[in-house]
């Protein structure tokens, strides 16, 4: 099995070492930011040059976003040679609920499923000191059973494993999750304001049965959720072509 990895923490993450290590017996790339770039989300270097380094063999780092690294590496490495699976991790870290819109690690392995390329997104749901291996092992699994019975299209599964061992796992929708809405304002020596978003606490979870954060941070369990890559609210659609705008013509659907 050809695998391409990556993630939003580095070239150099532990996490990514560990997912690396546990694909024993498959052709391992390496394609990742060479340095950290959490909540980056799915951002694109199209305004500057990429400069490209292979550190270690089939180990390469982009001094750009988790995005930049899946093009090259699929674009670019891997050109003629496309990978079975791309997993992004694992990630210091949850990625649930909508942190799926923010986490560089999901927008690693969105942007390979936009190219066409099944993948994964894999964190671990927990605080350091962080041991990767189990959730490594979950993740090495879970891409053999998506390598050997692959979908018709690609698919994107964003996972998300709580410490310790694994107990089971659950497939699940997104949850809901918010870090508050403050702006902490403060001054620097010169004097000057300068800003943080998003205040100073933890996230807050809904309690919502069958969620991806229930699953992951209540149960204990390995949380799966396939991420859909149309965004286009259906049922909506349907409602908004009953609407007229004055002074324009509606034109048939």
């Amino acid at each position: 099995m050809r695998v391409l990895l990556s993630n939003d923490d580095g070239v150099h993450s532990a996490g990514l070492a560990a997912l690396a290590d546990a694909f024993q017996g498959d052709e391992v790339w390496v394609v990742a930011p060479d340095r950290e770039q959490s909540a980056s989300s799915h951002a694109i270097s199209l305004h500057r040059p990429l400069r490209l380094v292979e550190v270690a063999p089939r180990r390469f780092a982009v001094d750009g976003t988790p995005t930049d690294a899946v093009y090259m590496g699929l674009n670019h490495v891997l050109k003629g040679a496309r990978p079975d699976v791309v997993v992004s991790g694992v990630n210091h870290g949850p990625n649930l609920a909508n942190d799926v819109l923010y986490s560089g690690t999901v927008a690693a392995a969105m942007e390979a499923a936009l190219l066409g390329v099944h993948a994964i997104a894999v964190s671990l749901a927990g605080l350091p000191p962080h041991d990767f291996s189990e959730a490594a092992r979950f993740a090495v699994s879970l891409a053999r059973r998506l390598v050997e019975n692959p979908p018709a299209a690609p698919l994107l599964l964003n996972v998300n494993v709580p410490p310790g061992p694994v107990r089971g796992y659950r497939f699940v929708r997104l949850g809901r999750r918010t870090y508050g809405n403050e702006v902490v304002e403060k001054t620097d020596p010169r004097g000057r304001k300068y800003y943080w978003i998003g205040g100073e606490g933890g996230a807050t979870n809904e309690d919502i049965p069958g969620s991806d954060c229930n699953v992951a941070l209540k149960d204990r369990l390995v949380s799966v959720t396939p991420l859909h890559l149309d965004s286009t609210h259906d049922a909506v659609l349907q409602e908004l072509r009953s609407w007229t705008v004055p002074g324009f013509v509606k034109e048939p659907a």
